[in-house]
């Protein structure tokens, strides 16, 4: 009741791509998504198109520059294809913008009205870590496909042959790669009134070569979880370093999606041609997982088969995959996660991950 910035949830992730109609097919098929609305010069957009997907409540929006020497398409030739935008749902846009600029935000856009046959939709924007946005939306009195200015479009390929016909349903959590991460985690305790809800140090977040510090803020009602994580002294470049170079500064660095069903979104994602980290056969085969983990939904073996982690906490359990990088540079990947009970994020999957992640540095010459 006493929110200073109370979020609704996210509204949608924003990505800046070279060619924004194949990536438009790519989420559609290999990650069963469903295109829902689209701008371009069609429809009076000169400089740019755009495509927007959804699954559950989980929205894409995937921008492309049409001219050269835009800001798009700067955007994307200097940092490659990633995410631009981390946008917010609040139900008083206008409030939180002020809060936020009083609290020592930067302002990007002050708050305005958009409006169309559809209705009207409030936005602003405040400026985050690197070129990171957060647009500011209410759309409660819209009933358009997205905003003003998109029209409705016809999905690209037919639903995934699964139930529900989505892989998944919703944006558990957004991680950003900083290179001062106090600084970020304070911003959004003081601008946003987000608390800190994990904290990775030490040994928690290290191998033999690399590591890192990681913290996890989140809103009052944790639908919105923002992980920060910065490099720590190591023996060779760590991975939040190698995400740093490639990207051009700090950014972001997965997105995690949340499924009810790990087993068959995986199997759909794989044989569409996603590619996922790989786990050595020791992680599942040790004493101690077993022991630490319990009776889960999956069987083991299940799991092995698939390099589906597993983790359990003091709330419950959950089951965790993360992709290679889905483009050109190693930068930008995603996580499939289901959850039961549990409200973290694999803690004591850290190091496998990690070790996953260096074996693909090594592959690539940058470890």
């Amino acid at each position: 009741m006493n929110d200073v910035f109370p979020v609704h949830g996210m509204d949608a992730v924003v990505f800046a791509v070279g060619n924004a109609k194949q990536a438009a097919h790519y989420y559609s098929t290999a990650f069963g998504m469903r295109l829902v609305a689209y701008r371009g010069p069609e429809t009076g957009s000169r400089d740019e198109v755009a495509y927007v997907l959804v699954s559950g409540s989980a929205r894409f929006e995937l921008r492309g520059a049409v001219r050269p020497g835009t800001p798009l398409a700067r955007h994307v030739a200097e940092h490659g294809d990633g995410v631009i935008d981390l946008a917010l749902d609040v139900p008083d846009v206008e409030a939180a913008y002020r809060h936020a600029l009083e609290q020592g935000a930067r302002g990007l856009e002050e708050p305005h009205v958009v409006e169309d046959d559809h209705g009207k939709v409030v936005v602003a924007a405040i400026a985050t870590y690197g070129e990171t946005r957060h647009t500011l939306i209410d759309r409660a009195n819209y009933t358009g496909p997205y905003l003003p200015g998109y029209v409705a479009a016809e999905p690209i390929v037919a639903p995934p042959a699964v139930k529900n016909g989505r892989l998944f349903q919703a944006i558990d959590h957004c991680v950003g790669n900083v290179e001062r991460m106090e600084e970020w985690v304070e911003f959004y305790e003081k601008v946003m009134g987000f608390t800190k809800m994990a904290e990775f140090i030490g040994d928690d977040i290290a191998t033999e070569y690399s590591a890192l510090m990681s913290k996890v803020v989140a809103d009052g009602t944790r639908k919105v979880k923002f992980p920060l994580n910065e490099p720590a002294e190591g023996k060779k470049k760590s991975q939040i370093e190698e995400f740093l170079e490639f990207y051009g500064g700090p950014g972001v660095q997965h997105i995690a999606l949340a499924t009810n069903d790990i087993v068959t979104t995986v199997d759909a994602m794989r044989e569409a041609g996603v590619e996922f980290l790989d786990t050595p056969d020791s992680y599942y085969d040790d004493p101690e997982l077993r022991s630490r983990i319990g009776e889960v939904r999956v069987p083991v073996e299940e799991l092995k088969k698939r390099r589906i982690l597993v983790d359990r906490d003091e709330d419950g359990y959950l089951l965790q995959i993360f992709t290679k990088p889905v483009v050109d540079r190693p930068t930008v990947f995603f996580e499939l996660i289901e959850r039961h009970g549990s409200l973290g994020f694999g803690k004591g999957n850290f190091k496998a991950l990690f070790e996953a992640i260096e074996r693909e540095q090594e592959r690539r010459g940058t470890l």
